[in-house]
């Protein structure tokens, strides 16, 4: 293993961050970014926020930065602040468009509200931008290894669009790592005791509620060969519900207090108070915040309002109305995600969570995944002190024992604090998170028979990960020759099994035993080789995020890559 310098790139829906480590301390570094006219500074967080400027919006000069006198967009803290007054030019939440299986995330879509003319961007294009922003800024990272952080629940296809993405930004040596992980590595790197703190048999719920998502993770300590191990056994579902989707309530509320006034306001004023609200909540949810409103004002549309301006306030009161009984509701145990029933027709969109409360979609964790005893809080949206707490007596109302908080620090750069740290940890320089696969893999090959009316080709199954195996990992298979077809349409099988633990990579089941399941398959179009069935050898890898790539190699060099994620299927 390589050792050296490692970056931590927390790649974030509303903000990213940046850590480093040359082998001792992590430190957080500060992103260099517009934020006004001609205004360059070094700032600890950069905005996921990506403006389109209009041909001359901006003096010759005031968008340039070190590395690029005419950039064609802007990315950043000026980048937020300009689309909170032009909507229509700004791409936000990138990040949870660049998980929307419903869309062709590359393609070019983003402002939605984009009027005629204005260029548009992909979800690619944007998370693209921001990650070149961030390796423009570092300067020359020399050999550095880069971590890059993705919601546990990413699909593969999100998590293969950010490798993709992070190439484009010219980020070669890099390496994925799921945002609760890093949480929970941050925690490590600040505590050096953890050991007195976690025991063995403890389980470690990491609650990450940001900008646009929220991630459960299960973490489990046990004891091996007399030292204490850790091991990630559970990973919640991809949930679109965050901060967003509070500013957007808040935002609602002082809409219809407006209205009560006689003010309507219309979809570009809505989306400016959709942006003043978050900021707004920020100011009243800050540590030592004492008070009672905010004052919230967007800009006029027409001749009627005086100042040109329209004034509301954000109320203490509305906001933790709205935080505890609509999105933190106490619920019990039993609690299931409410699944309404969706119109036949709706606007092209983010497919947001349908039911905004996050203790229903935690309760229905906690029936899957089993009770923890210990809880670790990150992301944004848990600076608030009501928000942990209402968490932390929800969980208590379903345990028989109270949780134990692990206290963490600096919520807003812990992931990419703890990317850093697990840099180091694969270099031997700090405590690992197993994350083993808890089944047994394989894939069908069908037998080499003669046709038989009425009886489909017996089908055996080639065991290709065994159980226990650690994401991240190879796996060696036997020089095996198989025939691959190529050049139309081809279902590839798959099966797993709990119960058979011993099997190894290369075993053949024939026939298939009742205890192997058969998952859902796998329909692709190969490109042709020059042969229809191509004779072939297997090779496979699991990610550090759970992905089973299986390489189809021919003698010629030819390769062909199939994807099968191995938590989706049983988490």
């Amino acid at each position: 293993m390589s050792t050296g310098t490692v970056i931590g790139i927390d790649l974030g829906t509303t903000n990213c961050a940046v850590a480093r480590s040359t082998g001792g301390p992590v430190e957080v570094l500060t992103v260099t970014q517009l934020t006004g006219p001609g205004e360059l500074r070094d700032e600890p967080l950069f905005p996921s926020s990506f403006y389109i400027p209009g041909a001359k919006e901006f003096a010759e000069g005031t968008t340039a930065l070190p590395w690029d006198d005419a950039p064609q967009f802007i990315a950043g803290e000026w980048a937020k602040r300009r689309g909170v007054e032009n909507s229509s030019r700004l791409v936000h939440s990138a990040k949870s468009w660049l998980s929307h299986s419903g869309i062709d995330r590359t393609a070019p879509l983003l402002p939605l509200t984009a009027p005629e003319g204005v260029s548009r961007v992909s979800p690619l294009d944007a998370s693209t931008a921001f990650l070149t922003h961030i390796r423009q800024s570092l300067g020359d990272a020399g050999n550095a290894q880069i971590l890059i952080t993705v919601p546990a629940s990413f699909d593969a296809a999100a998590r293969a669009l950010t490798e993709d993405a992070a190439r484009r930004a010219g980020i070669t040596n890099f390496v994925l790592l799921e945002e609760p992980q890093a949480a929970f590595y941050a925690w490590l790197e600040r505590h050096d005791d953890w050991r007195q703190r976690v025991h063995a048999g403890d389980r470690i719920l990491v609650v990450d509620i940001g900008g646009g998502t929220t991630d459960f993770t299960l973490i489990a300590a046990a004891e091996s060969n007399g030292e204490l191990t850790l091991e990630r056994i559970a990973v919640g579902e991809h949930i679109l519900l965050g901060g967003d989707n509070i500013d957007l309530a808040l935002a609602r509320g002082v809409e219809q207090e407006l209205a009560a006034k006689n003010v309507k306001l219309d979809a570009m004023q809505l989306h400016m108070l959709w942006q003043r609200c978050r900021a707004a909540k920020e100011k009243l949810l800050a540590p030592g915040a004492k008070q009672a409103e905010e004052p919230v004002t967007i800009l006029g549309r027409g001749t009627g309002l005086v100042g040109g301006a329209v004034k509301a306030v954000l109320r203490r009161e509305t906001l933790e109305q709205v935080l505890l009984d609509g999105f933190l509701p106490a619920v019990s145990r039993e609690e299931q995600p409410i699944r309404p029933k969706r119109a036949a027709l709706a606007e092209v969109g983010l497919p947001y969570a349908s039911d905004p409360r996050i203790t229903a979609h935690l309760a229905r964790f906690i029936q899957q995944a089993g009770t923890p005893t210990h809880v670790l809080f990150n992301g944004g949206v848990l600076h608030s002190e009501i928000v942990r707490r209402r968490i932390v007596e929800t969980l208590n109302s379903w345990l028989p024992q109270p949780v134990q908080v692990l206290e963490g620090e600096d919520l807003m750069h812990a992931v990419a604090r703890g990317a850093a740290y697990y840099g180091l940890a694969r270099q031997g320089k700090g405590i690992r998170i197993r994350g083993g696969v808890p089944r047994t893999y394989y894939i069908g090959i069908e037998s080499s028979m003669p046709a038989v009316p009425g009886f489909p080709a017996p089908m055996k199954a080639l065991a290709v990960v065994p159980f226990g195996l650690e994401e991240g990992s190879s796996v060696e298979l036997p020089r095996t020759e198989f025939g691959l077809l190529t050049g139309e349409p081809a279902e590839f099988r798959f099966f797993s099994s709990v119960a058979r633990r011993e099997d190894k990579p290369g075993d053949v089941l024939d026939p298939i035993p009742p205890e192997v399941e058969e998952l859902s398959p796998i329909e692709v179009t190969l490109p042709t080789a020059a042969e229809k069935v191509t004779r072939v050898t297997l090779a496979a890898d699991v990610t550090a995020t759970g992905v089973l790539e299986l390489w189809c190699v021919a003698k010629d060099g030819h390769r062909w890559k199939l994807e099968f994620n191995v938590r989706e299927q049983t988490q």
